[in-house]
């Protein structure tokens, strides 16, 4: 079924609602009755092991994958930032244009006002000096804040992040949270987001959703204890956690 009509039993408060989804790609069932519901205002941290099919489920939230059974009810204009190597260094625009180019995907002039959206936007995610550089120069946590950047311009009720923070160093990780939760609460956005550092998952994310083809376990995150979580993926590495640990292990 794709997206539905809200379900009997959903909550005024609820923006995202999924039961019983299941996602069969060829052969393979990457996805076996996973129910959910997230409300607004909630920072969701999805982890799992590689292949436990986190990218297939923001798929199928984004509507990219459409092709499911189930019943998947998203509520509120999303923005989307995909892993950032999937970014095209090589594609000759400025960071400002970059940016800027899912307004353009809708009307082919800008209003002044617009263009004062997008340096307003690159201002808070603190790119205002670099507007006119080149992409394929930009740092990875360069490159990660102007892809935020670019989902914030669909001014977003649901901010959903798959793996935002691959290629970006620990602190990086750690500064981009802290804006991801300074933006959430300013603009009461919902942030879905799919990431390997449990550590940080733990020490940010108000909720944590473990993911394995099935969901094991979906609790806020002072219930959710980090031995659990090991003993649902044995080879999963739970030992990074979070700034502190960084700045011991590296004596900053």
């Amino acid at each position: 079924m794709k997206f539905s009509m809200p379900l009997r039993g959903s909550s005024m408060n609820e923006c995202i609602r999924v039961e019983t989804l299941s996602v069969r790609i060829g052969e393979v069932e990457v996805l076996k009755d996973v129910s959910f519901c997230v409300n607004r205002g909630e920072f969701v941290g999805l982890i799992g092991p590689n292949g436990a099919g986190k990218s297939t489920l923001v798929k199928v939230l984004i509507g990219e994958i459409t092709d499911f059974k189930g019943n998947v009810r998203v509520e509120g204009r999303i923005g989307y930032l995909p892993q950032v190597q999937t970014v095209n260094r090589e594609v000759p625009i400025d960071v400002r244009t970059y940016v800027v180019m899912p307004l353009y995907a809708k009307k082919k002039r800008l209003a002044p006002s617009e263009w004062r959206r997008v340096d307003d936007t690159l201002q808070r995610v603190g790119l205002a000096a670099v507007k006119k550089r080149h992409v394929g120069t930009l740092s990875g946590g360069e490159l990660q804040r102007a892809s935020l950047a670019r989902a914030l311009m669909a001014e977003p009720d649901i901010l959903i992040l798959d793996e935002p923070e691959a290629g970006v160093d620990q602190m990086g990780k750690a500064r981009f949270y802290d804006l991801l939760d300074e933006l959430r609460r300013e603009r009461e956005l919902t942030v879905f987001m799919v990431s390997h550092d449990v550590g940080l998952v733990f020490e940010r994310c108000t909720t944590i959703m473990c993911l394995n083809k099935t969901l094991h376990c979906h609790r806020p995150t002072e219930r959710v204890n980090p031995e659990e979580i090991k003993s649902f993926f044995s080879d999963f590495d739970l030992w990074i956690r979070g700034r502190e640990h960084y700045e011991r292990e590296h004596n900053i």
